[in-house]
């Protein structure tokens, strides 16, 4: 048995060879990696703008962020952009104004930032977030968001090119008969992958938080890692198996990525509220993932538990369809 378990991990590692897949890795790697050090890092994104009529003078207030008008008419239109906070103070009793810019969370934030600056309770602009500054928050967030990303597709294309190249080399019919415990065959790809998947994580995490801070996410990151990879893995799969060929497969990797990774990313990127993403299963995978990378309390026991669930239910799921697969090529 554990000759055939050799066995087949060479073979399997042979195809990842064959198929560029630690080449097309390592190119994301770098890709992202230039990305996040040489672009993501140095956007700054403007501070939202204050605008003040207050024709009696009665805020004796002066901030570098506010600028005064000289009429309710230019407050409008300098806050038409639905971005900037306009204060009037021309009537009985102050007035906050501004258009609502279509997220909620976002105009809170504009609301309290407003308010600050009226107020004058601020110095200058915020470099610390928790117990981050603003260029370590930055790459927590976006390292997350890449990982997650790169995790969803690696697992589910790279199992589905090996498992296509075999289906047409025929390998599939000669494990029909071999002496090898059909489950190895499962096993041994979802252990290469896996694998290959916590070396990125590694790799990213430590290129792009620094040595340090790495360390010190790294236990959280890598079981949040594992349990996406082993998901997807899977899921790629029970796809490869029950579709003929990898054009379908992509088809169905499009619709994938279009109605179950965009919304997630939407939502904990943009701040767009959706009273139905809560029943999005990959939502919660993407809050742990980011979470873990700013040390954040672990998810509860029911979270590790659906993830443990579903990865069974999808690994018995597998070995059915490969079951049928096996039969189905004699």
């Amino acid at each position: 048995m554990w000759r055939g378990c050799v066995h087949l991990l060479r073979k399997d590692f042979k195809l990842m060879l064959s198929s560029k897949f630690f080449l097309l890795a390592i190119i994301s790697l770098v890709l992202y990696s230039c990305y996040i050090n040489f672009v993501y890092v140095h956007l700054d994104q403007e501070m939202i703008p204050v605008y003040l009529y207050d024709p009696q003078r009665q805020v004796a207030v002066d901030s570098e962020y506010m600028t005064r008008l000289d009429s309710r008419v230019a407050l409008e239109t300098a806050c038409a952009d639905s971005y900037a906070v306009g204060f009037d103070f021309s009537g009985a009793e102050s007035e906050l104004y501004m258009r609502a810019s279509g997220l909620d969370t976002t105009d809170h934030y504009r609301m309290i930032w407003g308010e600050a600056v009226l107020s004058g309770q601020m110095d200058g602009q915020t470099n610390i977030i928790g117990s981050n500054n603003k260029e370590m928050k930055n790459r927590r967030e976006i390292t997350a968001e890449f990982l997650f990303f790169e995790l969803t597709a690696v697992g589910f294309l790279g199992l589905a090119s090996m498992l296509f190249k075999e289906k047409q080399m025929g390998v599939m019919r000669v494990h029909g008969i071999l002496p090898i415990p059909r489950g190895l065959f499962i096993f041994s790809k979802l252990m290469l992958l896996l694998l290959s998947d916590l070396v990125f994580t590694i790799l990213l995490t430590l290129i792009n938080l620094g040595v340090p801070t790495a360390l010190d996410v790294l236990p959280g990151v890598l079981l949040q890692a594992s349990l996406l990879s082993m998901m997807m893995t899977l899921i790629g799969f029970l796809c490869a198996i029950w579709l003929q060929d990898f054009k379908g497969f992509s088809l169905f990797y499009l619709v994938l990525a279009v109605f179950v990774t965009t919304p997630v990313f939407l939502a904990g990127q943009t701040g767009i509220s959706w009273d139905w993403m809560v029943y999005h299963p990959m939502h919660y995978v993407f809050t742990a993932m980011k979470a873990a990378f700013f040390s954040a309390t672990p998810e509860g026991v029911p979270y590790y538990l659906c993830c443990l669930g579903t990865i069974l239910l999808l690994a018995l799921l597998s070995y059915r369809a490969l079951n049928r697969e096996l039969t189905r090529e004699g």
